[in-house]
């Protein structure tokens, strides 16, 4: 079997094992009480990942370089990304949740590869002189890992929301700051609404009639939350604060070896080209992220609100500004 044939058999049994993957998690989330399902979407994930390894270093010693020089390379490398990132994140967590939402973006992002690219997208070409440079494999590579971990701390954030169902909840141990902040037991979610309390006082010397007064008053519900619920909000905002904490230095890494590879290739180290200007406002809205939290000790909905935000931002950033044809970084697919 040469590589070409390898390759193709790898990307289909990537998507194919991704897609199996998905519906084992989904299932395990659909049946809670059959504990292989979570073990098997794992090892699936696992399988995935070592695929995906395989078509990248088959491609690599087809072509001679590194395999990010187009489209089909870079999804591949990024669904990588992701599935290994999902193996650390849920080994942190030990939760069904990291791969029932993970899976869908990953099985996405191979079949798309696999299913919607042109073939002559597929295929590895020579590579042009401004990408004949060791800052291919710096640059590109840090800022995929990057967009991989912002991805699936979004993600995570995401499913936080779904399982708090838009509701505020205050958690402790998530993060670190210095915000002033009432603390709450992890097993009370707190709701306050003023509303008018009538009291009757009355004169005793007068001897008049008891008149009614207006007073606010404070009451206090309590949603029925259950202790797995309010454990499993715990771990979904600490483990997606864990992942998008570190995928920004990696995000800032390679925004930095960007700026260096293009002032050796085009002799400037920043020209506002679109790629560049969507990294830069990936690189605020996470940045904002993090200050929120560790200044000003942000956690629960709001936090995963703005991180729910990075992750449209995200793939903005990567697909939406490349697609477009337009500036250094395009592939020029659509227009």
């Amino acid at each position: 079997m040469d590589l070409v044939t390898l390759q193709n058999s790898l990307d289909n049994l990537s998507f194919a094992v991704l897609l199996v993957t998905m519906l084992l998690y989904w299932s395990g989330m659909a049946f809670p009480k059959i504990p292989y399902l979570a073990t098997l979407g794992t090892a699936g994930m696992a399988i995935a990942n070592l695929s995906i390894a395989s078509l990248l270093g088959a491609r690599w010693i087809e072509a001679g370089y590194f395999p990010l020089s187009n489209l089909y390379e870079s999804l591949f490398f990024i669904a990588w990304g992701l599935t290994a990132t999902h193996l650390l994140a849920e080994y942190l967590s030990r939760s069904r949740w990291v791969g029932a939402v993970t899976s869908p973006v990953a099985m996405g992002i191979t079949a798309f590869a696999t299913l919607s690219l042109p073939g002559e997208m597929q295929v590895a070409e020579p590579l042009v002189p401004a990408l004949q440079s060791n800052w291919l494999m710096m640059h590109v590579s840090v800022m995929l890992l990057s967009y991989a971990c912002l991805m699936v701390g979004s993600l995570l954030a995401i499913a936080f929301l779904i399982v708090t169902r838009g509701q505020a909840v205050s958690l402790t141990g998530s993060s670190y700051g210095n915000g002033n902040r009432r603390q709450t037991p992890l097993n009370k979610l707190q709701t306050v609404s003023d509303v008018p309390s009538v009291q009757f006082s009355s004169n005793s010397s007068s001897g008049s009639v008891a008149t009614p007064t207006l007073e606010r008053i404070s009451l206090e519900t309590t949603p029925t939350w259950s202790p797995e619920t309010l454990s499993l909000a715990q771990v979904l905002d600490n483990i997606s604060y864990r992942m998008i904490g570190l995928g920004f230095p990696l995000l800032t890494i390679g925004i930095i070896a960007g700026g260096v590879w293009a002032n050796e290739a085009w002799g400037s180290y920043w020209s506002w080209d679109p790629k560049e200007t969507w990294a830069l406002i990936t690189w605020l809205v996470f940045a904002a992220y993090l200050h929120a939290r560790i200044t000003k000790g942000w956690q629960g909905r709001r936090p995963a609100i703005l991180a729910a935000a990075g992750f449209c931002v995200v793939w903005v950033c990567y697909m939406g500004v490349n697609l477009l044809g337009k500036g250094l970084h395009s592939y020029g697919w659509f227009f």
